[in-house]
């Protein structure tokens, strides 16, 4: 089984994340990692923050001489903001700047006052700074490790931004897609959609609002066979869509056409069964990924590549809903948790859209789920024998 935990404060020293599970001998470099955390600090929209962080990971364990070696794969990311929150979040006792810049307002849309009555937290600050979406720097930096097993097998995940406010745009190629999305800062693969985004985007500003939006999750070259009907954690779409909600203001998740099916006739839903087989001689080399030139497909993909919490051999397609950013330039009323009094919520730097940086967050969580799935199937202590494993797989496939 594949796992990982994260720790750190938006404004602490540092992030951490250490992953178990991941097979030895898979090529790992820091650029790998560093490459990712880069695409998460773009977009169209985002705050001051941006600015000061240039997030970096460093692996402090797991690796050697870029290859992982089987044991517990750590990394760090430090927060440059540190410097000028170290009084404040400092872990050492007897602080009392930090008593005296207690946080006692908690803001709608934020974890700040369910936390703080569950926890017991006078300080609101005791809550924020894990809440806080910085956190996602640690998981994009697990689901760059988990990218590059998964190139190992052919498998690539894939993400983009299809509506920004009431601004959406129209579903083309996904190859195609992701490399326009790439090259708009704002994500998205249409570039007239895009500039509207921008817009959208100006105008929430200008009035000291925020916007959430939509982005799809695309992953391809994905093997039918992967998680089980037999238990419930063992779903995958379960799984995927835990991961997805489990993303700082992720409001609701699909898979395929999602809540489309739900107005249409099931003649109009269930993709129809096909089969194709060439009768060609195939060379070995054909087996290395899915999938086969022999093999059963589906001419529509309404359910998003999973059936039955299996993958079916087709891309598998997933979309998050994400709420507009909750810290407002335009405050919203609240009540302070030791006066009792309403108050108009505080506001602190913040970003006005964040849904191009959430598309890459998505993308890796769900590489994480994809993979867990994928080593949970094949098993192997090695990369080199989890490919052995699956390559046996995939000749069963065709023979089936």
């Amino acid at each position: 089984m594949l796992e990982f935990r994260t720790a750190g404060e938006s404004h602490g020293k540092c992030l951490t994340a250490i992953m178990e599970g991941v097979p030895a001998r898979l090529d790992l470099a820091h650029d790998d990692i560093n490459r990712e955390l880069s695409r998460r600090q773009i977009g169209y929209g985002r705050g001051g923050r941006m600015a000061i962080e240039k997030d970096e990971a460093e692996i402090t364990s797991g690796v050697r001489f870029g290859k992982t070696i089987g044991s517990p794969i750590a990394m760090v990311i430090k927060n440059r903001d540190w410097e000028n929150w170290k009084e404040v979040m400092n872990a050492e006792c007897g602080m009392r700047n930090a008593e005296l810049k207690a946080v006692t307002r908690p803001r709608p849309g934020h974890a700040d006052l369910a936390g703080a009555l569950k926890y017991g937290q006078y300080d609101i600050r005791n809550i924020l700074e894990r809440s806080s979406a910085r956190e996602t720097a640690a998981r994009v930096a697990v689901g760059a490790v988990c990218k590059r097993f998964l190139d190992e097998v052919g498998i690539k995940v894939m993400s983009w931004v299809v509506e920004i406010g009431q601004v959406r745009s129209q579903n083309q190629d996904i190859e195609a897609m992701f490399n326009r999305a790439e090259a708009s800062d704002v994500r998205c693969p249409d570039k007239t959609i895009s500039e509207k985004m921008r817009k959208a985007i100006d105008n929430a500003r200008k009035n000291g609002d925020s916007l959430g939006g939509i982005f799809e999750v695309a992953v391809t070259g994905v093997p039918p066979g992967l998680g089980s009907h037999v238990q419930w954690d063992r779903k995958l779409d379960g799984n995927l869509a835990r991961a997805l909600m489990s993303i700082q203001a992720i409001k609701g998740v699909e898979a395929g056409i999602g809540f489309e099916a739900a107005e249409r006739f099931g003649s109009e839903v269930h993709d129809e069964i096909f089969y194709k087989s060439h009768k060609s001689q195939v060379t070995s080399h054909k087996f290395d990924f899915w999938p086969l030139e022999s093999r059963f497909y589906r001419k529509t993909n309404n359910a998003g590549g999973i059936e039955g919490g299996m993958s079916n051999g087709e891309p598998i397609i997933l979309r998050a809903a994400m709420k507009p950013i909750p810290t407002l330039y335009k405050p919203i009323r609240s009540v302070d948790i030791k006066t009792k009094k309403q108050f108009q919520a505080s506001v602190e730097r913040s970003d006005i859209c964040a849904v191009p940086a959430a598309s890459v967050v998505g993308e890796a969580v769900v590489a994480f789920e994809i993979s867990n799935a994928f080593i949970d199937k094949f098993g192997g202590d090695s990369i080199d024998e989890v490919k052995r494993n699956y390559k046996g797989y995939l000749e069963y496939l065709r023979k089936f």
